[in-house]
């Protein structure tokens, strides 16, 4: 019985996780729940599951859900410290690490110092500490297993149980190049100079995949997959100019690895995350995760395409962010965060985005990540410059 402990679980990918959890009741518990601010939804998932914990993210939050779940005993929490706390529990097995952005970094960074198996679906955590996760996986012997679709599908095309933590390295295991399949989001076939006129709605509209608001707008600029280039070269030591990111539609392939030999490998899907969530939990083994079959005799065609720069700037910085290297990745994702929830307030338009990003990058330097505390501080320093920057653009 696999107890587990699910970061952001009012989420898609915690939804998605606790379905597949309940697929399987004599294989998996749920130990602990988190949410930042949907009490409701959270106090449901309490009742259906029974965790021995929850935490949220403010002491209001907390009381609303003590009282919602007064019947009941499950210990409620709030901040940061208690979400440390349930990642790094001996009461827990495996870790969904699915908060969204910075929040993330401090729980998946205590729940890999423990040890743990991580589902990593937090993005931020290898983007802004890249080197410095990866040694605390290796130096605690956690096992870290990929959950975005793109490099859960890498994981599985690469010869087994290999990682970078693991010591392995492309050239030793023949890899030419990791590709990674990009969807191109809901603007991909949309004249360039009309971009500046998209609506939140309009960018959180995803043609292939149910995502929340901020992870929408990423894939709509495609930030999204910059980032997830930042997130493949940590987990599977591939520099920057042995991963290329390839544009899909169809969202069927989730992505390829190419060797030396001329081979391609790729795995295929409906595009679903519960197939790769699953597959992470019950690794090496496989469950059944309710997606339907892949029906390949009803696809009409499979397309690919290079991506275009000029539509798509916010890939072209994470791609320097990430040859930068240092806190650079760090300034790039924090610059992001601000911006994106500046044009989802309606703050600044569509294209200011990258505008944010890229002033932020230029204008401060690129220290070392040398701890976390440098990586924070270098956190905070982006986040205050893109406000600036954002305050100034709406003024």
């Amino acid at each position: 019985m696999q107890r587990i402990t699910i970061l952001g679980a009012t989420g898609s990918i915690g939804v998605s996780t606790l379905d597949v959890l309940a697929r399987h009741p004599d294989k998996y518990r749920v130990y602990a729940l988190s949410a930042h601010e949907r009490v409701d939804a959270l106090a449901a998932q309490c009742r259906a599951f029974r965790p021995q914990r929850a935490v949220v993210g403010s002491p209001e939050a907390a009381a609303r859900l003590r009282e919602l779940l007064a019947d009941l005993a499950i210990d409620v929490a709030h901040g940061e410290a208690a979400l440390c706390e349930i990642a790094s529990s001996p009461d827990t097995d495996t870790v969904m690490a699915a908060i969204v952005g910075a929040a993330g970094l401090a729980p998946t960074l205590a729940a890999a110092r423990a040890g743990k198996k991580i589902l990593l679906a937090n993005k931020e955590a290898l983007v802004m500490s890249g080197q410095l996760f990866m040694d605390a996986v290796k130096e605690h012997k956690a096992t870290l297993l990929p959950i975005d679709s793109e490099h859960n599908a890498i994981f599985q095309s690469l010869p087994g149980n290999y990682t970078s933590h693991a010591g392995r390295s492309p050239d030793a295991a023949g890899v030419a190049k990791i590709l990674l399949t990009a969807s191109g989001g809901p603007f991909l076939q949309r004249a360039v100079e009309t971009l500046e006129h998209v609506t939140p709605e309009e960018a959180c509209k995803h043609p292939n995949w149910s995502m929340g608001r901020k992870i929408s707008v990423d894939s709509a600029t495609m930030m999204n997959k910059g980032l997830e280039v930042i997130e493949a070269h940590w987990l599977f030591g591939a520099p920057a100019d042995r991963i290329d990111v390839v544009i899909h539609p169809q969202s069927v392939i989730h992505s390829m690895v190419s060797y030396v030999d001329g081979s391609v490998l790729a795995q295929l899907g409906n595009p679903d995350m519960r197939t790769p969530i699953a597959h992470a939990l019950a690794y090496p083994e496989r469950i059944a995760s309710g997606v339907d079959q892949l029906d390949l005799t009803t696809l009409a065609a499979l397309a690919f395409h290079k991506p275009d720069f000029d539509r798509f700037p916010c890939l072209a910085l994470a791609f320097d962010a990430l040859r930068a290297g240092g806190t650079a990745p760090a300034l790039l994702n924090a610059a992001n965060e601000v911006a994106v929830q500046a044009f989802l307030e309606r703050r600044i338009g569509f294209r200011a985005i990258d505008r944010v990003v890229r002033r932020v990058m230029d204008e401060n330097p690129h220290g070392a990540a040398s701890s976390i505390e440098a990586v924070m501080a270098q956190d905070a320093r982006a986040r205050a410059a893109a406000g600036r920057i954002v305050h100034a653009l709406s003024a």
